[in-house]
């Protein structure tokens, strides 16, 4: 076998090994309709919810409809469709920036299938179909994390220290699961250490401020467990609650969510977040 042939075949083995990380899905939606059937949303929320530990490269989101109707109107109603589903994935904390088509492709031409066939096969044509391209994996420099880790203070370790009301705190180190107002395992023992401070600091009286990222005109997330659009002040309600637990005075604290108010940028995990700002420090 030469050189170049053996060559050809890597290559068609790589394109192949990564094709196989694409996750896709599809959306199907009634006649003449772009509105998500109640079934369809709960397949999709299932589907964004096993993004979470993914890193996103791309989202490509194509519509589509039937043969049936003049070419002008399918275009339209295909891209109604695709608009319908990158709104969900906003909705439920999905960045759009990570989205990098949303278009309509109009109707999908009819296959020669027996007539019994046909009614079924329009069906599964009235669809949305998406496409995840998850970012090749990075290496990553362990010794220079390390390092940026000792220089930077964390937030228990900022409560330690000289504090002035209007003080904010970002508890980067806890971070939320995408559309839930729980923090991931990985951040409980951040968190624990957090609430032993403050417990020491009794002088010092604060608001948590809880976040979402992605949605769209600043508004507020969905909380994926009660279905409300209240995930930001979920998050200030659990860290409080949490707190409570821990044996920090509730007259010490009040909770507010800020929706989307103040993204920080950069990566959407970041958003996902609490701050606490210091209201009163007494003697």
């Amino acid at each position: 076998m030469n050189k170049q042939l053996v060559l050809f075949l890597l290559m068609l083995q790589c394109v192949f090994v990564f094709s196989q990380n694409e996750l896709t899905h599809e959306v199907y939606f009634d006649t003449d309709k772009y509105a998500i059937l109640p079934t369809e949303e709960s397949r999709l929320l299932l589907f964004i919810s096993n993004l979470s530990d993914i890193d996103i490269e791309s989202i490509s989101i194509f519509g589509f409809c039937d043969d049936i109707g003049a070419d002008s109107y399918n275009l339209k109603l295909s891209q109604q469709r695709a608009n319908a589903i990158k709104t969900v994935f906003s909705n439920n904390e999905i960045s759009e920036d990570l989205i990098s088509n949303v278009d309509g492709k109009g109707k999908i031409l009819l296959k020669i299938v027996e007539e019994k066939n046909v009614i079924k096969i329009r069906g599964l044509n009235r669809k949305v179909e998406i496409i995840v391209k998850p970012k090749p994996p990075k290496i990553v420099d362990t010794k220079k994390e390390k390092e940026e880790e000792v220089k930077k203070k964390d937030a228990h370790e900022l409560l330690k220290g000289d504090l002035k009301v209007g003080d904010k705190i970002v508890f980067e180190n806890i971070l939320f699961k995408t559309g839930y107002s729980q923090i991931i395992p990985e951040s409980k023992k951040t968190l624990e250490s957090i609430a032993k401070a403050l417990v020491e600091r009794k002088n010092v009286y604060f608001t948590i401020q809880g976040h979402v990222c992605c949605t769209q005109n600043s508004r507020d997330a969905v909380d994926r467990k009660t279905k409300l659009r209240n995930l930001s002040e979920a998050r200030a309600e659990y860290i409080y609650n949490y707190f409570i637990k821990k044996g920090v005075d509730k007259k010490r604290m009040r909770h507010i969510g800020l929706r989307r108010k103040f993204p920080l940028g950069g990566d959407p995990k970041f958003d996902r977040r609490v701050e606490i700002v210091i209201t009163y420090v007494g003697n």
